[in-house]
């Protein structure tokens, strides 16, 4: 069973850069993952209501290790917004062969992403 109040490991990464579209905003992160290494995220989110306050995210991550090794994975959930504040709920499936579910609490305001994950396998 999955201990929501126990992660396998953390993360911190930065807003590096924001696209808008009109139908969608896409978000650029980096910083260190605890387990993994470096990680670069590209995360699409698709607002699903007139207010923008939920929807669907669909991304791509990167992650170098301190070796040299490279694990990438999309990445696919959904995200609600309360104010300035994102919460995204995601899973992966990692190129190493790992599965992870994946909690991101980003805040808009300081543009950063605070990451909690669960191993799945």
């Amino acid at each position: 069973m999955l201990d929501l109040n126990q992660p396998d490991g953390t993360g911190k990464l930065k807003i590096t850069s924001v696209s808008m579209g009109t139908e969608s905003s896409t978000y650029h992160l980096e910083g260190p993952v605890e387990g993994y290494g470096i990680a670069v995220v590209s995360a699409t989110l698709t607002p699903r209501d007139a207010e923008e306050t939920r929807g669907s995210v669909q991304a791509e991550a990167r992650v170098i290790g301190n070796d040299g090794t490279l694990i990438t994975t999309p990445v696919c959930g959904a995200f609600r917004r309360e104010g300035t504040s994102l919460q995204i709920y995601v899973t992966d499936a990692c190129s190493n062969g790992d599965m992870n579910f994946v909690s991101w609490t980003i805040d808009l305001i300081q543009r950063t992403a605070e990451i909690r994950y669960w191993s799945l396998i």
